[in-house]
């Protein structure tokens, strides 16, 4: 089910960058051959941005591709660098469960004040804050995990390395 969910994160991401990407290339080539410009395009790239990178970034710890200082754990010990992932893992633990904290109140806040977004689209603001504590918590999941299994790193097939 973990490795399921992680999938689904980067699957989440690939397609978001997949839309915008093609929306940013209808809108640049509809300027060029004279067909305007659609309005809306720009602002839901900007909105897709942050979903795109909260997805992506469980899947990628998940995969052990995320950022990380290698230069500290190849003077280290095995023994030493487990006790560093772990310890790093608790702390993206505790960071990504505060963000699904402020993000839920920050959603909640915008909903009670029915708060709208008025741009080219017209919604209500909550909707922008939705990602964050849906895509930390994905992440909160993959930092648990890696607390609690520190050397059962999933590698793309989900298996255990």
């Amino acid at each position: 089910m973990h490795a399921w969910l992680m999938r689904a994160c980067g699957a989440v991401a690939a397609a978001t960058v997949a839309v915008i990407t093609l929306l940013v290339c209808y809108d640049v080539v509809g300027r060029n051959i004279g067909l305007g410009s659609v309005t809306w395009i720009n602002e839901v790239s900007e909105y897709a941005m942050p979903i795109a990178t909260l997805a992506a970034a469980p899947w990628l710890m998940w995969r052990n591709q995320h950022v990380r200082l290698d230069l500290l754990g190849a003077k280290l010990t095995p023994a030493a660098q487990l006790r560093l992932d772990r310890i790093s893992s608790l702390v993206g633990l505790v960071v990504s469960l505060v963000m699904v904290w402020y993000g839920v109140m920050a959603l909640l806040d915008s909903r009670a004040a029915d708060s709208v977004v008025l741009k080219a689209l017209v919604f209500p603001e909550w909707w922008l804050f939705l990602p964050v504590p849906i895509g930390f918590s994905m992440l909160a999941l993959e930092c648990g995990r890696r607390v609690l299994f520190p050397s059962g790193l999933a590698d793309e097939s989900g298996s255990r390395t």
